[in-house]
Formats: C-alpha cells, sequence, structure tokens
C-alpha cells in the first residue's frame, strides 16, 4: 500500500481482476498466483487460452511458472537489480511511451540517469537471470497493448520491499502500463480484506479512506463525527510495537485476529516479548498460541457468515457479508464486543445495525460515499472510487493521467530512484542456504484455519531443497533434516524441488505447531512499511545422524 500511495495517491491496486483478460501481456513478479490466488489465476489462463503470454519473475519454478512462456528464476533479493535493467533496455531501445512520460511523470532524467549502469551483463552477474530472458521481458512488456504487473509477498516481505515495488511502478510508468483497460499494477492481497482493512484505517498514519492522520481538515471530520480530538500524530506499525515493547515503551497489547507468536518473523523473540507484557487481551474465534499466552481472551468474536458487513478485496471491490448462521453458545459479533468495550470506557457508542456503521463511513471517507448498502446489495460489489450514489466510476485507477486538459490530470506520478540492496543476512561458512518462504494451495497461514485434519493428500512442512543440494549433503527424498539459521533451530521431512537452484531452499509457515519455521526467520524489516524481511534468511541443513539400533 505504502509503494503504490507514493507514486500515484492512493494504496490500491489499479485494475479489476476481469482486466487481466484483456491483457496480452501477464508479469507475475514474486507471486505463486497459481496457489496463493487461485481465483485470480483463473483469470490470467482464461488471458493465456486467448493468446496472452506469461512471464514469472521468481526464485523458484513454482506451480505458476510451469504455465509461463518463460521463468526468470532470479537470487532472492535481486528484484531492484532485475527491474533496473528491465528499465535501461526499454531506455536504450527507445521503447519508452515519451508522451505518457512528458505528460504524467516526473523525475524522469533523474531515473534515467539512475539505471544506466544496470547493463543487460550487470543484470545477468547481479541477479543470476540470463540477459537474453531479461531482454525479451522488457520488449515484451513495453510493446504490449496492455501489460497486468502483478505481485505480492515475493516483492513486499524485504527489508526493502517498499522500494520494490516503487521499482514495479517505475516499469509502469516508462511504458505507460496504468490508468488503462487492461493495463495496471496489481498487488494480490495475502490475505482476504487486506485491503479493506487498510481502507478502514486499520493503518498507524491513516483515517479511513486513506487520508493522513497529519492532515488538520482531515481530522477535523472524524473529531466532530466522533466528539473526541484524534491524534495528530502517526502510531506505531507492528514491527515498531514489538520494538517498544523490547524498550518497555508498550506494556499493554489488545490483538484481535491475529496470531503474532507465530505469525512474527524470529519468532523466539516475538513470544518472549508477548509474554513480558503487563496486560495481553486476544480477541479471535479460535484459541491461538497467541490466546494461549493471554490474560484475558474474547472467544466470542463470531466467524464471517456469523455475521453482517463488508469486505474489500485486492480489486478494491466491496462487497457485503450477510449473516447466514447464528453464533454458536455466547459468541458475539467483533463489532458488539467493541462498542462493549466502548461503553465500559466511558464511551456510548450508538450503532443501530452495520448499516449504520457503513454510512458513518461513507460520511467521511469520499471514496466510499456512494456506496449504499442497498447499491452494494444490487450491484453485487462495487470498486472504491465511488463518490455519488448517481455514478461509478471505470474499473481501473489513474485514468486522469491521460486526459489532454492538464488540469483534469491533475497529480503527475513521480518516477523513483530506488537502489539495489542485498538481503541483510549474508550468506556464510556457517549458513550458506538462502531460505524463502511461501504459501500452498491447501493450507493457509498459521494453520489456525486449515489445520487440524487429515487427508491422504496432505502435504505436511517440509524444506524443499534442489536435487544438487540434496546429492552434495547426502539428503534423501522424505529424511529428516536439522535446519538451523542463528536464532533458532527445526527439524522437518526433505523434499527434494527440481524447481529449486542450487543455494536455495523454501518452507512454509501453515504448521508452527510442528515445525515452527519462524523460528529461523530474520526480523530485519522495511522502515517504511515495517515489513519483516521473510523472504530472505541464511540457513545451514544438516543431515541427522543415523539412529541406533535398538533406540
Amino acid at each position: 500500500m505504502v509503494g503504490l500511495a507514493t507514486v500515484f495517491g492512493a494504496g490500491g491496486g489499479t485494475s479489476s481482476y476481469q482486466e487481466a483478460e484483456a491483457a496480452d501481456v501477464i508479469v507475475m513478479w514474486g507471486s505463486n498466483a497459481r496457489s496463493a490466488h487461485p481465483i485470480f489465476f483463473h483469470h490470467v489462463l482464461t488471458a493465456l487460452n486467448a493468446g496472452a503470454k506469461l512471464y514469472v519473475v521468481d526464485p523458484r519454478r513454482s506451480e505458476t511458472a510451469r504455465f509461463a512462456d518463460r521463468w526468470l528464476g532470479l537470487d532472492v533479493g535481486s528484484d531492484i537489480a532485475l527491474s533496473n535493467t528491465i528499465a535501461r533496455e526499454i531506455i536504450e531501445a527507445g521503447l519508452v511511451d515519451t508522451t505518457f512520460v512528458d505528460r504524467a511523470t516526473t523525475g524522469f532524467d533523474e531515473y534515467a540517469a539512475s539505471v544506466q549502469e544496470w547493463t543487460l551483463e550487470r543484470g545477468e552477474a547481479v541477479t543470476g537471470v540470463p540477459a537474453d530472458a531479461i531482454r525479451e521481458l522488457a520488449h515484451a512488456y513495453a510493446t504490449a497493448d496492455a501489460a497486468q504487473l502483478c505481485w505480492t509477498l515475493g516483492i513486499t516481505e524485504h527489508h526493502n520491499g517498499v522500494d520494490n515495488v516503487l521499482s514495479l511502478c517505475n516499469l509502469a510508468l516508462l511504458t505507460g502500463q496504468v490508468g488503462r483497460y487492461g493495463a495496471g499494477l496489481t498487488p494480490l492481497r495475502g490475505q482476504n480484506n487486506v485491503q479493506g482493512g487498510g481502507d478502514m484505517g486499520a493503518l498507524p498514519n491513516k483515517l479511513p479512506g486513506f487520508q493522513d492522520v497529519t492532515d488538520d481538515a482531515a481530522r477535523a471530520k472524524f473529531d466532530a463525527e466522533w466528539g473526541v480530538a484524534v491524534p495528530p500524530e502517526n502510531g506505531w506499525h507492528l514491527t515498531q510495537m514489538f520494538d517498544a515493547m523490547e524498550r518497555g515503551e508498550l506494556r499493554s497489547v489488545f490483538v484481535i485476529g491475529e496470531n503474532p507468536a507465530q505469525s512474527e518473523a524470529d519468532g523466539r523473540r516475538a513470544v518472549e516479548l508477548l509474554a513480558g507484557l503487563d496486560h495481553l487481551v486476544v480477541q479471535d474465534i479460535h484459541l491461538t498460541k497467541t490466546a494461549e499466552m493471554a490474560d484475558v481472551v474474547l472467544p466470542g468474536s463470531a466467524s464471517w457468515c456469523e455475521s453482517d458487513g463488508t469486505v474489500t478485496n485486492s480489486e478494491r471491490r466491496v462487497q457485503r457479508v450477510r449473516k447466514a448462521l447464528e453464533p454458536p453458545g455466547d459468541a458475539c459479533d467483533d463489532i458488539d464486543i467493541i462498542t462493549g468495550l466502548a461503553r465500559e470506557l466511558g464511551h456510548d457508542w450508538h450503532y443501530e445495525d452495520h448499516e449504520g456503521i457503513w454510512d458513518e463511513l461513507r460520511r467521511l471517507s469520499p471514496m466510499h460515499a456512494g456506496m449504499s448498502w442497498q447499491r452494494l446489495d444490487e450491484l453485487g460489489g462495487i470498486q472504491w472510487p465511488c463518490f455519488s450514489e448517481d455514478s461509478l466510476e471505470p474499473p481501473f485507477l489513474h485514468g486522469r493521467l491521460w486526459a489532454d486538459d492538464p488540469a483534469e490530470r491533475g497529480r503527475r506520478a513521480p518516477f523513483s530512484v530506488v537502489v539495489d540492496e542485498p538481503p541483510v543476512e549474508h550468506l556464510s561458512e556457517d549458513y550458506p542456504l538462502r531460505l524463502t518462504t511461501g504459501r500452498r494451495l491447501d493450507s493457509y497461514n498459521t494453520g489456525v484455519q486449515s489445520g487440524g485434519y487429515s487427508s491422504p493428500n496432505r502435504i505436511g512442512e517440509t524444506l524443499d531443497i534442489s536435487p544438487a543440494d540434496a546429492g552434495r549433503l547426502g539428503i534423501a527424498d522424505g529424511e529428516i533434516v536439522r535446519v538451523a539459521s542463528a536464532r533458532g533451530a527445526v527439524e522437518a521431512p526433505a523434499r527434494v524441488d527440481p524447481g529449486l537452484r542450487p543455494g536455495l531452499v523454501f518452507m512454509t509457515f501453515h504448521f508452527p505447531d510442528d515445525v515452527d519455521v519462524n523460528r529461523l526467520t530474520i526480523d530485519a524489516t522495511d522502515p517504511k512499511a515495517g515489513t519483516a524481511e521473510f523472504k530472505a534468511a541464511a540457513v545451514r541443513v544438516d543431515k541427522l545422524p543415523a539412529p541406533v539400533a535398538g533406540d
């Protein structure tokens, strides 16, 4: 969200899912959408069946890469080097959309100068991607009538994740592949309603509708509506909260629908800090590991099918959620719990129903103003922005950049000079392998929602390793191995995967009760977004001694 907001002023994907079907080139960068976003990938498959080309940029030959016309297997953490090399090739080959750049952007000359050193040869040396593959992708993307550039956590879960996003935005600005139907930038969110959470103000520097906390005029609206003065300072994001716990400045935490004891990088540190709090409250529908540590557990929050409300997906589409079942036992709606807490704190919130809460949002957030409950029902969902009840905006954002009238174009989109930085943790003799993490199709996050079942087709946690590394270490498929980083160690069965190049190993974080992978990951974070570098830890894999007969 931070990168897109920096360039375009709005922290949402620029295109609708349907537009992928109209693209003639699709680039999936750091995204295994076939497994992690299968609904969206159906639109990609439709495009491929119609003749579109798919390029997949990913350190491993994932399930998505098997559908690609070309797989660009880059070294972990070299995304900016690759994007800068692609940009230089586009510029040197005369493929820049100069009309769009001149009318809709700023900072081109400085940016062009910054990528001059990134020749195809240097790009190949730094990224591991063959020069001819880089050239092919650059020309295909720049000359496409409509190109989609999609990414997910493979781009953002780095210590420089925001800069990674900015580097991809640069490519769209160079070629005019944004602000038109079928052409755009599509971040695929990591979970259901991640986009909605940000839209509703669950960000430390934003009020609902992506209005800045530091904006006096924006705060004044909320002050008047809520009857309190909204603090003008930005709050802490999650990483800063853990740092504040370590300094002793944060002593009480309220966790809603999150499991940081198992989802945070450097999991041992996260558990120690949570355990050291004066007061921990957890509100969830499952007794998570975090909830087991809590002083107070509020188990009443009803699940999605037991409550009314809305969700917003990666294409900015707001959709109604309708109550289908009554909550079990004494379970309560999240809203009932939160308003009850407000009353205990001396604030009597008067909401008759969920529609009343939504109407409050519409009064305060211009981009939601036209989304009445009735229109959401009638249309089956509406993409923001929707400024009035008698209109709908196009399904793509930033069409204003193509307007002939400079006044209509408004704010220009800036190019960003971004510098290639390797992962924080370097490989060494003690830890010579790069661990990257991701997801599998049949599981979900820390396994709270998708665990607890058995199936002959279920794949538990494994250490995926290349055939070359497995052979060098004498490791057989299915053999239990020990994986260690500077922060901890776990044991897991090895899975020899020909889609991995030598030097790279892969694990998920779906089975922390069996194998707590976040004991290995590093909590080096992006200073702009606070996201940890889950994708680039240095590890060692050891073959365990054979059991002694009789043991």
